[in-house]
């Protein structure tokens, strides 16, 4: 599984991201700017001692993303998606893709890829979910219904 995030902001958010990717073997994407640095004790200090277990990669655009992985299946996360995240069947290699904290996706990628936008439930007038929570529950429903591959 791959873990895309896209101009994150919170070091906090992606060291816990960075957690969950390690510990369930996923490849974390950093697409900048980042809205932190990498040396952040915050970063640091959410990611605790998993750090050697992580595949993380860098990259200046998401087109860099794409264009590095032509054969990938991109699945993106949006508050604008019409579909739920349980409502896809997820593959192994799938790249999951989360826009920045503050402004989720931009339009042009949703509109770009309206077939392949997931959301998740929520009540009326709750924005979003903290990111770090968003990304465990779908990358945990995708290893699920992938049998969890690799993990015990």
């Amino acid at each position: 599984m791959h873990v895309v995030l896209v101009e994150p902001e919170i070091p906090g958010n992606t060291g816990n991201i960075a957690r969950t990717c390690a510990a369930t073997g996923s490849v974390l994407h950093l697409v900048r700017p980042l809205g932190f640095s990498t040396e952040d004790r915050y970063l640091k200090r959410a990611g605790l001692d998993y750090w050697h277990l992580l595949d993380i990669r860098y990259h200046d655009s998401l087109q860099e993303v794409w264009d590095k992985h032509p054969e990938g299946r991109f699945i993106y996360t949006s508050t604008r998606g019409r579909k739920w995240y349980s409502e896809i069947q997820y593959q192994p290699d799938d790249f999951l893709v989360f826009g920045k904290e503050t402004a989720g996706l931009p339009q042009w990628v949703i509109d770009k890829n309206l077939d392949s936008v997931v959301r998740m439930p929520m009540i009326a007038g709750a924005r979003s979910l903290n990111l770090a929570n968003s990304v465990a529950i779908i990358v945990y429903e995708a290893l699920r219904q992938c049998g969890f591959p690799g993990l015990t």
